[in-house]
């Protein structure tokens, strides 16, 4: 199944699918690397061509070996017909990290250019610190400006054909273009029924940005995950009277709103039923009911909140988008 697909306003990038594979893991134990390759595989088989990375995941290495595997038995004839997404980490956020760390990335991947590179997060992590190990007393304010103008150097090299962040909040993205040469092409965010983005979706769409959705189910399982999409009544009840399950009606309606969704499920079954949310179509009614879900944001990221760090409260760090 062709997946619909959108484009950048980056100049350099191919399209970009609108549904793909989140490839984040917890905890990276040889079971789990197993079965991100198997997953991978089988997306690809299914017909999914975006996949999303991060050093912090520690999967790159499984992705770039699926890579492999995928043109080795013939599912795809190269590495161009995929979009591959992968981050930079705290870590990493200082101007002359940035090169280094996407060479890293690729060089586990044993790729030659990524699709897209994202600043994972605003905020910075001590140089020498434990990348895996979040401490709030380790956070230091990011000096936005080294860090994108050496993203935009990247892309100059043709390392990333595109360039963007990833939860960051209207003031942030602000920061960004004031001075930036390349505006980011994408910012990767929570985003679902019960946590909308209203603002968010519409400073980015006067400025050109795509916004591409995690948790697009509420992460229900995560220990910051949201139980309001999955067991909201609005979404069972639209789900029944379609004949859908309350996945697809929360999936469609982030296709309806323009957004980029990235899934995560290693499941093939779920994986399949995702694809099902293209050639049908919400009502007006549907969409207005969803529209009105209460709302609340369920990742708030409170492990960089500290009275010496550069975010001091939740307000700060998500500037009021609460």
């Amino acid at each position: 199944m062709a997946i619909p697909e959108i484009s950048l306003s980056s100049g350099n990038a191919k399209s970009m699918p609108v549904l793909g594979l989140g490839l984040g893991a917890s905890d990276p134990t040889p079971e789990v690397i197993t079965n991100t390759i198997k997953a991978v595989l089988e997306a690809i088989e299914l017909g999914y061509r975006m996949f999303d990375a991060a050093f912090f995941y520690q999967t790159e290495e499984a992705l770039g070996e699926a890579i492999s595997q995928a043109i080795s038995c013939g599912l795809i004839k190269s590495r161009d017909e995929l979009f591959i997404t992968s981050k930079l980490w705290l870590t990493d956020n200082y101007g002359d990290r940035v090169l280094p760390a996407l060479q890293k990335s690729l060089q586990d991947m044993k790729l030659d250019y990524l699709d897209q590179y994202l600043i994972h997060f605003p905020l910075t992590m001590k140089a020498g610190s434990n990348p895996f190990r979040l401490n709030p007393e380790n956070c230091v304010a990011m000096d936005i400006e080294s860090v994108w103008t050496t993203m935009e150097e990247c892309q100059g090299l043709g390392l990333t054909k595109s360039i963007g962040v990833s939860n960051f909040s209207c003031k942030k993205l602000a920061d960004i273009l004031a001075f930036a040469k390349i505006p980011p092409a994408i910012n990767q965010v929570e985003l679902n029924p019960a946590w909308q983005q209203g603002k968010l979706r519409e400073f980015c769409h006067r400025n050109g940005i795509k916004i591409a959705a995690y948790s697009p189910l509420g992460a229900a399982g995560a220990h910051w995950g949201t139980k309001g999409v999955l067991e909201s009544e609005v979404l069972m009840e639209i789900a029944k009277s379609k004949g859908k399950s309350v996945a697809q009606i929360a999936l469609r309606w982030a296709y309806e709103q323009g957004i980029v969704i990235v899934v995560k499920s290693f499941n093939k079954e779920r994986l399949k039923q995702n694809l099902e949310i293209f050639g049908w179509e919400l009502s007006d009614e549907e969409s207005k009911k969803i529209a009105e879900m209460p709302q609340r944001r369920a990742n708030l990221a409170k492990i960089f909140i500290s009275e010496t760090g550069p975010f001091k409260s939740v307000e700060e760090l998500w500037d009021g988008e609460l």
